[in-house]
């Protein structure tokens, strides 16, 4: 059972009518995106993100729904990465983060078993409602694989000082701890990179490529 409120579809329906995608209706939930309002309390926004992630992180069976871009080895990331650093050589530090991209592509991979992962764990993701985490929302990208996946959100949505209140509660090696840095240097350029008409994202992403650059 997760700590956190998630969306409980209460109709769910296939693609048809001239709708190409599976949609759902899901009950709604008081309260503002992080990503707009920021959770009052960094360390009480750690704490609460470190049990979510530590409860969902549970061993997956082999008939998980497959992702084949969340879950996965930094490595299989390469391609994509250096593609978005390259559209954004213009906004970004283009060498420091191509250099501190290579050290994370470069650390060893996860060989443990696949864990349950939300697979999308940015701030636009976590609900606040009076200062507080109230929720998870956007489970689209549910996957498993590399447990580092959801620990992006060390950089993408908490302060440097509150970072290691979320890695206590997940207790994580060095490897595993550096690989979710990568994960969210990879997201954060993908965030930026796809952000026109998202001026917040935007920020978002270029919030999370400084952090990674100054925590790496």
């Amino acid at each position: 059972r997760l700590p956190l409120p998630i969306p409980v579809p209460v109709r769910v329906g296939r693609p048809g009518a001239g709708y190409p995608w599976p949609w759902s209706i899901v009950a709604h939930r008081p309260g503002a995106s992080a990503l707009r309002t920021p959770p009052d309390d960094p360390m009480e926004a750690a704490a609460t993100m470190g049990r979510f992630v530590a409860a969902l992180a549970r061993p997956a069976p082999p008939d998980a729904p497959h992702n084949p871009f969340r879950g996965i080895p930094l490595a299989d990331r390469d391609d994509r990465t250096r593609a978005w650093i390259d559209q954004l050589s213009g906004l970004i530090d283009a060498p420091s983060v191509t250099s501190c991209w290579a050290e994370h592509e470069a650390i060893p991979r996860w060989t443990g078993e696949a864990v349950w992962l939300h697979g999308d764990l940015h701030p636009n993701n976590v609900i606040v409602d009076g200062g507080r985490i109230t929720g998870i929302i956007d489970f689209g990208d549910l996957t498993a694989g590399d447990p580092a996946t959801d620990l992006g959100v060390a950089w993408t949505l908490l302060a440097p000082e509150a970072r290691p209140v979320l890695r206590e509660a997940l207790d994580v090696d060095d490897d595993t701890w550096a690989r979710g840095r990568g994960w969210a240097l990879s997201l954060g350029l993908a965030y930026l990179a796809h952000s026109a008409d998202d001026p917040d994202f935007g920020r978002c992403g270029r919030a999370t490529i400084d952090a990674v650059l100054a925590d790496a």
